[in-house]
C-alpha cells in the first residue's frame, strides 16, 4: 500500500494505491505517509489533481479500485464517473440509473461512503429541488468545487470561500 498526499485548495488529501491503481483519495488529517519514489499512478493522480484545480483537466484517468465497495456501492461510484464536468446530477437520477427511484437514500449513503473524492465528482450530485445536499466535506466546499467547474465554461474568478 502507498500512501502520499496532495495539498488542494480544499484541504490535504490522503492519496492511498496499491497494484497500480488508486484505492482512495479523501481528506485526512493523517501524518504518516509513504517515502522514497512514488509510482507512477501515484504521480499521475497528483498531476491530474493539479490540473483539476487549475481548471485544465475534466476528467480523471486514473485507475481506481472498486474492489472495496459492495456490488451497488460499485454501481453507485461507477455512476458518478459518468456525470459530465460542470454539469450535476440529482441522486434520484442515479437511483434510477443504478436500481429503482426508491433505491434514493441508499444512493445517499453509497455516495456518503465514495472513497474517490473528485475523481468520481460526488460533489456534482445535488437534490432533486436544486438545493446542495451532503458532502463530506461540507456544503462550502461543495459549492466552491461546482463553481470551479462552472468558471471554466463563463470565465469566473473562483475564490476559496
Amino acid at each position: 500500500m502507498i500512501k502520499t498526499y496532495y495539498n488542494s485548495p480544499i484541504g490535504r488529501f490522503v492519496i492511498k494505491g496499491n497494484g497500480g491503481k488508486i484505492t482512495s483519495l479523501r481528506i485526512e488529517e493523517e501524518t504518516k505517509h509513504f517515502s522514497g519514489q512514488l509510482p507512477h499512478y501515484i504521480t499521475l493522480c497528483i498531476n491530474e489533481l493539479d490540473a483539476y484545480f487549475k481548471n485544465e483537466l475534466e476528467r480523471f484517468s486514473v485507475d481506481l479500485d472498486f474492489n472495496q465497495g459492495t456490488k451497488f456501492q460499485r454501481k453507485v461510484w461507477s455512476e458518478l464517473l459518468n456525470i459530465p464536468y460542470g454539469k450535476t446530477t440529482t441522486y434520484l437520477n442515479i437511483a434510477q440509473k443504478v436500481s429503482t427511484r426508491n433505491a434514493v437514500r441508499a444512493v445517499g449513503r453509497c455516495i456518503g461512503q465514495n472513497p474517490f473524492a473528485i475523481i468520481a465528482p460526488c460533489h456534482r450530485v445535488i437534490g432533486s429541488d436544486g438545493s446542495l445536499t451532503g458532502f463530506a466535506y461540507g456544503l462550502e466546499t461543495k459549492r466552491w468545487l461546482l463553481e470551479l467547474e462552472k468558471s471554466k465554461f463563463y470565465g469566473i474568478q473562483n475564490k476559496l470561500f
